[in-house]
């Protein structure tokens, strides 16, 4: 079992942070995997993955450097660094700069541990960091960018409901729920996987939690400069981050149900979509797309279900995100199947 010593200063500052380079690293995941977990990551995968494929047969180098990157039990830690931080998360380009400008020596350690072994021969070279970028910038450019708004409200919703359900039921459930295998032992530890790993100490440590749309998840952390020359995940590090999936998947638009004809009869059937629709946050813009309905009769549906304290709203960052209240949560739920 591996697990992380969490002081009470760690976990009290600890935060959700946005990461397009994360929501690409979850890309490069799912297409080096080469299946999906459900159907909206098939569709995205019969879309993108033949190119990537393509891609990589015309670039061996590239293609070794993925597999070694992408070990079986450990990530190359130069290609999965903590989540740069600012105002509203930073830019794709500007997070990818810090994989290309990573030092030649550092990749290939890096490289070997994944590897728990030596070096391919055609990874004995300097431009493996340059090589990862290049690679990373198309997934980017191929198979998220286009649809980047969408995945933003969606981890921002996810970041809504979290912080909410935080709110109401503590660190130890939301913990527990955010990643296979993860959940909060007791005490100052918390479980990062089934796997045996040694533990880490993350006091005076800053800890980030950063969803993704992908059915991907992995830790990552930050080697200070002046480390020793120990073994590089037996160092101490000062930035933590668990990359996990977020609640609500990449699925096309056109899968959801219909709301049920009950709660449809007592609530009208806009509001009862609209509330069924609100089992995830989503914001106006969301609601109006999914429903087909005017800006205008979405804005006043959501007003009343508000004043019946059925739903509730909360800012992430530039957008306002409907959700659920418990009794909205109870009233959906009683209709549904047994």
């Amino acid at each position: 079992m591996g697990w992380w010593r969490v002081d009470t200063d760690t976990l009290a500052g600890s935060r959700f942070v946005v990461s397009p380079l994360a929501e690409v690293l979850a890309g490069l995941k799912t297409l080096h995997r080469g299946r999906g977990a459900h159907v909206g990551e098939h569709r995205w995968l019969a879309a993108h993955l033949s190119g990537y494929r393509d891609r990589l047969a015309g670039d061996p180098v590239t293609a070794t450097l993925v597999r070694a990157a992408l070990g079986r039990r450990w990530n190359a830690t130069f290609l999965t660094p903590t989540p740069l931080l600012g105002d509203g998360g930073r830019a794709f380009a500007e997070e990818v700069e810090h994989i290309r400008s990573s030092e030649p020596a550092g990749v290939r350690a890096d490289l070997e541990e994944s590897l728990n072994g030596p070096l391919p021969s055609l990874l004995r070279r300097d431009d493996l960091a340059q090589r990862a970028a290049d690679l990373l910038e198309w997934v980017w450019t191929e198979a998220v960018e286009p649809t980047w708004p969408r995945r933003l409200r969606m981890i921002e919703a996810d970041i809504v409901a979290r912080t909410a359900r935080l709110g109401l039921h503590g660190w130890a459930t939301a913990l527990d729920e955010m990643r296979p295998d993860m959940r909060w032992l007791g005490g100052d530890r918390l479980q990062i996987t089934v796997c045996d790993s040694p533990p880490l100490e993350l006091s005076r440590g800053q800890l980030m939690f950063v969803p993704v749309t992908l059915s991907q998840s992995w830790v990552c952390w930050d080697v200070p400069l002046a480390a020793s020359a120990a073994p590089r995940r037996s160092r101490s590090a000062r930035r933590y981050a668990v990359v996990y999936p977020c609640a609500g998947v990449l699925a096309d638009d056109d899968l959801r149900t219909p709301p049920p004809q009950a709660l449809a009869a007592l609530l009208g059937s806009a509001r009862a979509e609209l509330l069924t629709l609100l089992d995830t946050p989503k914001s106006t813009t969301q609601l109006v797309a999914l429903t087909g309905l005017p800006l205008g009769s979405v804005g006043r549906h959501l007003r009343i279900l508000r004043e019946a304290r059925l739903a509730q709203r909360r800012r992430a960052g530039r957008s306002v995100l409907y959700f659920r209240t418990p009794t909205g949560q109870t009233l959906v739920a009683a209709q549904l199947p047994a």
